[in-house]
């Protein structure tokens, strides 16, 4: 079995090597499925084209209406001859037979010869000489019938002294045709019309088989195109033969079987041939446009695999910006798509690090608390082992409910639709609930101010979510709020305006201000500075960061900075400045 199998399996890859090798030359660009259909439309294309030039070209009809007007004038031309050589036959003579009875005894009566009597008979031998000189120059059969449809004469049994005569015999046997001329024929058979009449030899020498031969004994032209058992056309044309008004005979004269299908065939082949140049020119346009489209797409399918593979490093999309088509636009998109990813993915890395390391603060101070609490003596150390392992189970509670409203903030966003936020209404209803609710919190005093500009309810209006835009007010209220004094705190809010079409919110305290190096820092994600005298663990550190991250999925911006005096160049407070988009309103 294995000696079997060698020859099959050498065979197969000596029919795989031209494959194989095309495949190296042309690489995919030949073999994509793309390619393969670009080339067969655009093929396909001028296939039909050229098919439909074949079926209704009219060159054909040109040639044979053509054929038809040159015959007719050669007949009118030799019948005129014809009838010219034809001579007065003297050897009878015409007498009235009334004329006879009108005679007496002893009387006689003399012919006289009349033109009505004259009879202008076709010789023969005296017309086969003009007829073979005007024949001769040319490829048509031209047959001479008298007027009884009886053939004369016959251009192909006409020879003068010396000359000698050539025909050529039929075969023996069925001649086969190769397939060259079988498939000349098929085709030719295709493109003919199917209406012509089949031509026949008249047997005997009779005319009266052909309707224009009898058409013609009546005095009028005629003209009929017939094909041949081998799909060959010929066209025949009769002219009736005349000497003053008498049809003397019919001329009928007809092409050789094959010319006009020669010149048709020739002229096939040259729109054959230009097919045949069209077409590879076609097949290059088409491999190089399909270059164009399938190379850069095959590129940015890899990359793509690459990508969601997950490759060691950062895969980089291939850049094709610069084509400044669909393509470039594709490869647009899914570059920034990439990059947001790749973001995404650091910043989710970035964020479960911090996220365990934030819980595993209180995680081990309440364990150290739950395994100290049996070894305590005294009632006054379980209870502040008590307090320690609540205060931890709050801040975990604390911790877990920022990270889960962090973890769904995007999704939220992304989700949720756009509308309109009048800030103005907003800000002042946040503003009145945070004066009424008093209880645990430290007393401030909160002033807003709204600078407008025109009377239009829309001035403050931007597109967001109202929830979430609302959740950055009040971490703003609420981080100014813990760190002002205890009994002069005071918070002022202003709203308004910009010439660039912003709408800008400046929350300003009393407090110690921001250290410089961390005016940046504050809005990380689990960074706390919190003010003397508030206890550990009150805060997750999330809030800023939050706002923040609210705030550019709006289009805008939060950032702070300190308030110093002019005079005395000393920190004042802090200010924190939140600036949107103004949006129209529906």
């Amino acid at each position: 079995m294995t000696d079997a199998s060698e020859p099959r399996q050498a065979n197969r890859r000596l029919w795989s090597r031209p494959f194989t090798l095309a495949r190296r030359v042309f690489g995919h660009a030949v073999f994509s499925s793309l390619t393969r259909r670009i080339l067969f439309f655009n093929i396909a294309a001028t296939v039909v084209l050229v098919a439909g030039i074949l079926y209704l070209n009219q060159f054909r009809e040109g040639l044979i209406d053509a054929r038809v007007e040159s015959l007719l004038t050669q007949g009118e031309i030799i019948s005129a001859a014809v009838s010219a050589s034809a001579s007065v036959d003297t050897n009878s003579i015409t007498i009235d037979p009334e004329k006879l009875l009108e005679l007496q005894a002893g009387q006689s009566i003399t012919p006289v010869p009349n033109d009505e009597d004259l009879d202008f008979p076709i010789d023969p031998e005296r017309v086969a000489p003009v007829l073979r000189r005007l024949i001769s120059p040319t490829r048509t059969r031209a047959r001479l019938f008298d007027a009884d449809a009886n053939l004369l004469l016959d251009s192909r049994h006409l020879y003068s002294r010396g000359q000698v005569l050539r025909f050529d015999l039929p075969p023996i046997e069925n001649e086969a045709q190769t397939w060259n001329e079988w498939l000349a024929s098929l085709f030719n058979r295709m493109l003919q019309p199917g209406n012509l009449p089949s031509y026949k030899e008249a047997p005997g020498g009779d005319g009266s088989i052909y309707p224009e031969v009898m058409n013609a004994l009546t005095g009028v032209r005629g003209a009929v195109v017939r094909v041949t058992d081998r799909g060959e056309l010929i066209v025949s044309v009769a002219v009736p033969v005349q000497r003053s008004r008498a049809v003397l005979g019919v001329l009928l004269l007809s092409t050789q079987a094959g010319d006009i299908d020669n010149i048709v065939h020739a002229e096939r082949l040259a729109i054959m041939r230009v097919f045949g140049v069209a077409t590879l020119v076609n097949i290059l346009l088409s491999l190089l446009l399909s270059s164009t489209i399938a190379n850069p797409l095959r590129r940015l399918s890899a990359a793509a695999i690459r990508v969601r593979r997950g490759a060691k490093q950062r895969e980089e999309i291939p850049d094709f910006s610069a084509r400044q088509d669909e393509i470039g636009n594709l490869s647009i998109a899914l570059r920034d798509m990439t990059n947001a990813l790749y973001d995404r993915i650091a910043a989710i890395e970035s964020f479960a690090a911090d996220v365990s390391h934030e819980l595993k603060n209180p995680l081990t101070s309440l364990r150290s608390a739950v395994e100290t609490l049996p070894l305590a003596k005294s009632e006054d150390s379980k209870q502040r082992l008590t307090n320690i392992i609540f205060h931890d189970v709050r801040r975990l509670d604390r911790l877990i409910s920022d990270i889960s409203d962090a973890s769904r903030l995007d999704a939220e966003l992304a989700r949720s639709d756009s509308a309109p936020v009048d800030m103005e209404a907003l800000v002042g209803n946040l503003v009145d609930i945070s004066l009424q609710i008093r209880t645990g919190r430290k007393p401030v005093e909160i002033d807003l101010a709204v600078d407008r500009k025109t009377d239009l309810k829309s001035e403050f209006v931007v597109l967001g979510h109202d929830l979430r835009l609302g959740q950055i007010v009040t971490n703003l209220i609420e981080n100014a709020r813990s760190f002002v004094p205890e009994k002069s705190g005071r918070i002022k809010i202003h709203l308004f305006t910009n010439a660039k079409g912003r709408c800008i919110l400046h929350v300003d305290d009393n407090g110690p201000g921001i250290q410089a190096e961390d005016i940046d820092r504050i809005f990380e994600r689990f960074y706390t500075d919190r003010p003397e005298g508030e206890s550990f663990g009150q805060n997750s550190g999330l809030g800023l960061s939050i706002s923040r991250q609210i705030a550019e999925a709006h289009g805008g911006t939060l950032r702070a900075e300190n308030l110093t005096d002019d005079k005395t160049g000393n920190v004042k407070g802090a200010r924190f400045i939140l600036s949107l988009p103004l949006g129209q309103q529906p």
